[in-house]
């Protein structure tokens, strides 16, 4: 058996996706998500002009020999683009094998270790009442878990508070939009959020909130203390995790699980915060760790410190990522949630999926491989659109961390 042919499809269905399908001589294809939000074409350069052309003649079948050959036998290593792509190749490989197999994913990596995986969707509005609303809007959709945001008093725009109510996409303007950022006001204003969510909705429900690298560790340990009281799920990207030793700080200060990891592209980058036991979940997606293969290993040091999987599953993965983690999250024996936005009808109709919602639970589906193909004829009907995330700045001017 042998790799025939691959190619690169560029889509934007209300947004850019990047696909890699793979096909063989034997007549089975896979398919694998490389987006990168804000710098897709850099993604599908490196594929098309640099690893797929090495693919051809190669047996689908060697998954892991094919992951170590773009890896190690790449002088220049890790990084968002080169793991985006490693992670498409890879998807489309275990989706090859899985349906050799005339089997679901989930068989091939061991089978299932849960009926259903548990997901939180995303609740936001302008100000306090409106996020009450929308989460009591999540909970009679049969969420049994939400991530609260809201906009912030004094401050014209906030992270996490998108443009429409289910298909949050912040970037927005093919340049680079800037906003406004104040710690102060942000760390003043988010204890009254949950406490008014607790007051409406007591503590039958999980709840969880994203600070999205905005805090410096001493910060994000004060403000992990105050929200003690609201029982939180989790707090996420409470500060930038380049320093991993930054989180020791935090831990100090509070015992809310603290979940990091969505930028992050390999076992190094989580390494020490998951030894040290610094953070709760680690919530690197597949189609930024290098896909299955290297998840894996991730996966397995991080059940050695009873840290738990939490994957980042924004809109800015395709389904084809969300296939791929939901058969990983049914396996993965220390699975903690996983992050479900849902997309527009019309990426629905690119990639048609077997997965499915169903109280408060996605369940992956029975279908052989993991579950999700492009229909390169409805992909063809959405060009390419620029589209960059927006930038921050401190009411002052300096730059700050989006």
């Amino acid at each position: 058996m042998r790799i025939d042919a691959a190619k690169v499809i560029v889509t934007c269905p209300g947004r850019n996706f990047v696909t890699v399908k793979i096909m063989t001589d034997q007549g089975v294809h896979g398919v694998g998500d490389a987006t990168l939000n804000g710098r897709e074409l850099s993604v599908a350069s490196y594929l098309q002009d640099h690893l797929l052309p090495c693919l051809i003649g190669r047996d689908p079948r060697r998954i892991e020999d094919i992951w170590q050959y773009f890896y190690r036998g790449a002088y220049w290593r890790r990084g968002p683009v080169t793991m985006s792509a490693i992670a498409a190749i890879d998807m489309a490989l275990w989706d090859i094998k899985a349906k050799m197999g005339n089997m679901p994913l989930y068989d091939l990596l061991g089978g299932k270790s849960r009926e259903g995986v548990l997901v939180y969707g995303h609740a936001n509005g302008a100000d306090i009442e409106e996020t009450v609303d929308e989460v009591g809007r999540y909970i009679g959709l049969g969420y049994r878990a939400i991530r609260a945001q809201s906009g912030i008093p004094g401050l014209a725009a906030a992270y996490g508070v998108g443009r429409g109510k289910d298909y949050y996409e912040p970037a927005d303007a093919a340049l680079p939009t800037e906003t406004l950022w104040d710690t102060t006001k942000y760390l003043n204003f988010v204890p009254k959020l949950f406490d008014r969510l607790r007051d409406r909705y007591g503590f039958e429900h999980h709840l969880l909130h994203d600070v999205h690298h905005r805090l410096r560790p001493i910060e994000a340990g004060r403000l992990g203390k105050m929200l003690e009281p609201y029982g939180l799920f989790w707090l996420e990207d409470a500060t930038p995790a380049e320093n991993q030793e930054a989180f020791r700080l935090i831990r100090q200060h509070t015992t809310i699980p603290l979940a990091v990891g969505e930028v992050f592209n390999t076992v190094w980058d989580c390494k020490d915060l998951i030894q040290n036991q610094l953070i709760d979940y680690i919530r690197t997606p597949v189609v930024r760790a290098g896909g299955i293969t290297h998840l894996r290993r991730i996966a397995d040091l991080a059940a050695l410190y009873q840290v738990q999987t939490g994957f980042h599953g924004a809109t800015d993965l395709s389904p084809v990522t969300m296939g791929a983690a939901l058969h990983f999250d049914s396996w993965v024996p220390n699975f903690g949630i996983q992050e479900y936005m849902r997309h527009t009808p019309e990426t629905d109709a690119v990639f048609p999926h077997a997965y499915h919602f169903a109280d408060g639970y996605l369940h992956p589906g029975d279908a052989i491989g993991h579950g999700v193909d492009i229909n390169e004829a409805e992909a063809a009907k959405y060009p390419y659109k620029p589209a960059y995330l927006p930038v921050a700045r401190l009411e002052d001017g300096t730059m700050f961390n989006w």
